[in-house]
C-alpha cells in the first residue's frame, strides 16, 4: 500500500512528501519545494549559484516552495515570491522501496519572458504527464535582474546568465539524486515553452550542461529567435536608482543593498521605460570561471559544437497573438502601446540602421509581403514570423545539418477550451493557437476553470503520449504506437512537421513562402547570414 507521507533520503538530507491524483484518478507521489542551491541572497545576489547545504532532520516537502519574485502570472495586481526561490518539485509513481526499475526523467523549465513563471503545482500541474510511468521534475530559476544582470568588469564576478546557471545546477542535482525517486539519471529529457524553450536550447548550446540530459524539447522558443538576448546594463540600471554612481563596482554595491521589493519596482519601471527586447536576458559571456556560453549559438550550431541529442522544436499557428496581449497589458498599466512599423522587425544582431539603404530594403520587403491581400487576413503574421517561427524553423534546418540525432517539429493548431492565453485574454475573435497555448495540454492549470470536452482530453492524451514516448527512447511515435502515426524527423530535403489539430497530420516545409522571405532578409547581414 502506498504511503500517504512517503520519505526519501537524499545526499543533503531526508524529505517528507505527499500524494496527488492524476487525470485517470490514480495516485502518485509529490515532493515539493526541494532546495537545490544555497539561497542566492546577500553577496550571492546576481552571482552563479552554489549547491544547497545539507539539512538536519526531515524537510517537509508537501507544499510548493516560493517562486522567484515577480508579478503574479494570473493576477497582475499582485506581487508574489521570494529571492530565496531555487527549489524544484519531483513527481513519481513509485519509490525504490516499492519498485526497483528506473524510469525516464522529464525536467521542465518554465517560460515567462525570463521575468515571470514558476514551478507551482497549481499552474504546472503534473496530472496529465503522470498518467505515464515517468519521473517529472519542475524547477525554478532566477528571473529578470536577479537572474540576468551582467557586468563588463570580469573582476566583479557577475558575468551574467545566473538564471541559466541555476537551471544547469538543477540538472546536476537531478544526476545526483533522481535515483531516490526511481528516476534514471541516464535518461533525462529537458523541455520548456517560450523562454523555457529558449532555455532548453541554451542548455543544448552550453558545454557546462554536457552529459546532464539526453533529449530536448524546445517549444515556441529558440536561440535563433531575436528575443533571448540581453546586454550588459548594470551601470545604466543602477543609475536609475542612484544617478551619482560612476563605476560598475559602485553600481553593484547599490544594487546588492536594495531590498527585493524596491529592486523589483525599479526593474519594472526600467523595463517599461526601455521598451526593448532583452532588457534582462541571456548574454554571450566573456570567458570566465563560471561561463555558461562564450560563443554565439549560430557559431556553435553550424560548427557542431553543442550537446547533440534528439530534439523536438515547435511553434503555435498564431504565435503573434502574444503581441495583442502585451498591448492590452500596456494599456492596463496606463501606457500607450508602441506603434509597430515594419522597422520594428529587425534582428538586433543584423546591426542595421532603419534609415540605411539595407534598412529601407528590409522595410520594403516586409511591406510588400505582409500587406498582400491574402496575408492581411492575419494581422499578427509578421509578429509570429519575426519573434518565433523563422528562428524556430531556422534552428531545425541548422541542427539537421550538423547532428546525427533526429530533429522533430510540430505545429500547434488546435483551438479548444484549454488554450490558456487565448481564453484568459478572450481572444476568440482571432484565428489559431496563441503563443503558449500548448502548455495547458501538457500541464494542468487549476486557474483555468473551463470545462474540458472530448476534443480537449484527446489533445491532452496525444501530447502526453508523444512527449513521454520521446522521453523513453527519442522517438515520439515508435513502432506499434497507439496513435496510428509515424512522425518523421526533418531531413536536409524536407522539414517534416506534425500538425496537431483536431486530427494529427504529417506535413512538410511549413510556411515555406514566409520562411523564404526571412531567409532573404537574414542574408542581408553577415551576422545572420547562416540562420536560414
Amino acid at each position: 500500500m502506498a504511503a500517504q507521507n512517503p520519505e526519501v533520503k537524499l545526499e543533503d538530507g531526508r524529505l517528507k512528501g505527499g500524494r496527488m491524483v492524476d487525470l485517470d484518478g490514480n495516485g502518485f507521489y509529490c515532493f515539493l519545494g526541494i532546495p537545490y542551491a544555497k539561497p542566492p541572497v546577500g553577496q550571492l545576489r546576481f552571482k552563479a549559484p552554489e549547491p544547497a547545504e545539507p539539512w538536519e532532520g526531515v524537510l517537509d516537502a508537501t507544499k510548493d516552495g516560493p517562486c522567484c519574485y515577480q508579478r503574479d502570472f494570473l493576477d497582475l495586481t499582485k506581487l508574489d515570491g521570494s529571492e530565496d526561490c531555487l527549489n524544484l518539485n519531483v513527481y513519481t509513481k513509485t519509490l525504490p522501496s516499492e519498485h526497483s526499475s528506473l524510469k525516464p526523467v522529464m525536467v521542465y523549465i518554465h517560460g515567462g519572458a525570463f521575468t515571470s513563471g514558476s514551478n507551482k503545482s497549481s499552474i504546472e500541474g503534473p496530472h496529465y504527464l503522470m498518467t505515464e510511468d515517468i519521473v517529472l521534475v519542475v524547477i525554478n530559476y532566477r528571473l529578470a535582474v536577479l537572474g540576468f544582470l551582467s557586468a563588463e568588469d570580469d573582476s566583479l564576478d557577475v558575468p551574467g546568465n545566473a538564471g541559466l546557471k541555476d537551471q544547469t545546477l538543477a540538472l546536476k542535482w537531478v544526476q545526483r539524486n533522481i535515483k531516490s525517486f526511481n528516476g534514471d539519471p541516464g535518461n533525462v529529457t529537458i523541455f520548456g515553452i517560450s523562454a523555457g524553450g529558449a532555455s532548453v536550447h541554451y542548455q543544448v548550446m552550453s558545454p557546462t550542461a554536457k552529459g546532464l540530459f539526453h533529449k530536448a524539447i524546445c517549444q515556441s522558443g529558440s536561440v535563433l529567435n531575436p528575443w533571448p538576448y540581453g546586454r550588459r546594463n548594470v551601470l545604466e540600471f543602477a543609475r536609475t536608482i542612484d544617478d551619482t554612481v560612476k563605476t560598475e563596482k559602485e553600481a553593484l554595491e547599490v544594487l546588492r543593498n536594495v531590498p527585493i521589493e524596491k529592486l523589483y519596482e525599479y526593474q519594472e519601471k526600467y523595463r517599461i521605460d526601455k521598451s526593448e527586447l532583452g532588457t534582462f536576458a541571456p548574454i554571450i559571456e566573456h570567458p570566465n570561471p563560471t561561463a555558461f556560453i562564450t560563443k554565439h549559438p549560430i557559431e556553435l550550431i553550424t560548427s557542431g559544437e553543442y550537446n547533440k541529442v534528439p530534439m523536438i522544436f515547435s511553434y503555435c499557428s498564431n504565435e503573434g497573438l502574444l503581441i495583442e496581449i502585451y498591448d492590452r497589458l500596456t494599456r492596463l498599466a496606463g501606457k500607450t502601446p508602441n506603434e509597430k512599423g515594419f522597422d520594428s522587425f529587425f534582428y538586433n544582431e543584423m546591426n542595421v540602421d532603419k534609415d540605411s539603404d539595407v534598412g529601407k530594403q528590409i522595410c520594403r520587403m516586409l511591406s510588400d509581403f505582409y500587406t498582400r491581400e491574402e496575408n492581411l487576413k492575419d494581422k499578427f503574421m509578421v509578429s509570429s514570423d519575426f519573434f518565433f517561427i523563422a528562428g524556430i524553423i531556422a534552428a531545425v534546418i541548422n541542427h539537421v545539418k550538423t547532428s546525427d540525432n533526429p530533429v522533430y517539429l510540430y505545429k500547434m493548431s488546435f483551438v479548444g477550451n484549454q488554450n490558456l492565453l487565448k481564453k484568459m485574454f478572450r481572444l476568440d475573435e482571432f484565428p489559431g493557437a496563441c503563443h503558449g497555448d500548448d502548455m495547458t495540454y501538457i500541464f494542468k492549470c487549476s486557474k483555468l476553470p473551463i470545462a474540458m470536452g472530448k476534443d480537449e482530453e484527446t489533445t491532452i492524451r496525444r501530447f502526453t503520449k508523444l512527449f513521454t514516448n520521446f522521453a523513453r527512447n527519442g522517438n515520439p511515435t515508435p513502432p506499434g504506437n497507439n496513435l496510428n502515426l509515424t512522425w518523421k524527423p526533418a531531413d536536409e530535403k524536407n522539414v517534416y512537421f506534425l500538425d496537431i489539430d483536431n486530427d494529427l497530420a504529417l506535413k512538410s516545409n511549413p510556411e515555406s513562402d514566409r520562411i523564404e522571405l526571412w531567409r532573404k532578409i537574414l542574408k542581408l547581414s553577415p551576422a545572420t547570414s547562416k540562420y536560414l
